[in-house]
């Protein structure tokens, strides 16, 4: 059953290579399994929601990964298909393709579009080419350049871009040129994340060798915030931590994640909410199918979140976006440190962070929890 969610993710696990500093579930594959890849889709799908079902209507849909693109025009087309089975979805539904912009071509986007695909989400992370080299991106900036071009010539409903920051200062990547770029090319929707150091990554054994020094947090602080009054100039509303969008262009997918409600996941390592507990897949992409296959229920775990869990929950999403919290005499006497600070700001019982603020949104989230009692 879909537990009245209205929103569906689908983790497509193939890439061409794996990012220096990715640690998500993904399977390095030069010949991609695109119709192996759909069965074993349906077969989850039939054991989860069952057999002879009416499709249930959904709001959202979103292809992530991994690469999706690496499925093929006929791969995503495919995949789409099998989904139509289980779901339904009206024409503005935001149905989201993640995509590197080797694999967008005149010919792949309009297959896409016709296919259902309404959103574009291009992986892009630098306009510089060693910066791309040293983080293992199959693509060149030529391509990212060529990339929008197709896009902006095919009829979709929205697109976005995305960026890292926060490289290392030996590597020499200018980060107002990367944003500059960005922003003149005018996508509708941006998102822009900070390198992190995850373990079991190239990236992690560079650093534990000493061969490469994170940025510091005065250049995270510096390029986030440069970013921040950078886009809000070009007119884009900062609604969350790491997302950026014109009127009208947020990502409504996404918004589920921040907001708590009901969400469903499908293929290796995804994550589906219930509104009470949460369950995750088996990550491997083998180890998935192997399970599907068998008729089982590829499911890795799952947990109930207590009444506390779900308040601490609460609190970290409602600050990392514009929505922020409702606050009482407790919370806010706990919070004024940080609005004297010009972290965050207060209108009657209404609390939301500064861009300022979102830098130290794990401080301000753990010290308001113990006496928040609503949001």
């Amino acid at each position: 059953m879909t537990g009245g969610a209205r929103h569906v993710y689908v983790h497509v696990p193939f890439c061409a290579r794996r990012c220096s500093y990715c640690d998500f579930a993904i399977a390095v594959r030069k010949s991609v399994p695109a119709e192996q890849f759909a069965r074993t889709l349906r077969s989850e799908l039939t054991t989860r929601l069952g057999t002879d079902v009416e499709p249930q209507p959904i709001d959202t849909l979103y292809l992530g990964g991994g690469t999706p693109s690496h499925l093929g025009a006929d791969g995503i087309t495919k995949t789409l298909d099998v989904l139509r089975e289980f779901f339904v979805w009206h024409a503005d539904a935001e149905v989201t393709l993640e995509a590197n912009p080797d694999d967008v071509t005149a010919a792949a986007a309009a297959a896409w579009r016709a296919a259902g695909i309404s959103r574009v989400s291009l992986g892009a992370q630098s306009f510089d080419p060693r910066a791309l080299e040293w983080m293992h991106r199959s693509h060149s900036a030529d391509q990212i350049d060529q990339a929008i071009e197709v896009i902006r010539d095919t009829p979709f409903a929205s697109w976005s871009f995305d960026l890292i920051f926060a490289l290392p200062a030996s590597l020499g990547r200018e980060w107002s040129r990367d944003i500059a770029l960005a922003l003149e090319k005018a996508p509708p929707h941006l998102s822009l994340y900070g390198l992190t150091v995850e373990s079991g990554t190239p990236l992690a054994k560079w650093s534990a060798r000493g061969d490469v020094l994170p940025a510091d947090e005065s250049a995270y602080e510096f390029e986030f915030l440069d970013a921040h009054d950078r886009a809000a100039a070009h007119g884009f509303e900062h609604y969350e931590v790491s997302n950026f969008a014109a009127p009208g262009h947020r990502a409504r997918h996404n918004q589920s994640y921040w907001t708590g409600v009901p969400y469903l996941g499908f293929g290796p390592s995804a994550h589906g909410f219930d509104g009470a507990s949460r369950r995750w897949n088996r990550s491997a992409y083998a180890d998935w199918q192997r399970h599907v296959e068998a008729g089982d229920d590829p499911i890795d775990g799952s947990e109930i979140l207590s009444d506390a869990e779900r308040t601490t929950e609460a609190v970290y999403l409602g600050l990392r976006t514009t929505r922020g919290l409702t606050v009482g005499p407790a919370e806010i006497a706990v919070a004024r440190p940080w609005i004297d600070a010009g972290w965050a700001i207060l209108m009657q019982n209404h609390l939301t962070l500064t861009p300022a603020g979102w830098l130290r949104l794990d401080s301000l989230a753990a010290a308001l929890t113990p006496v928040t009692t609503h949001t």
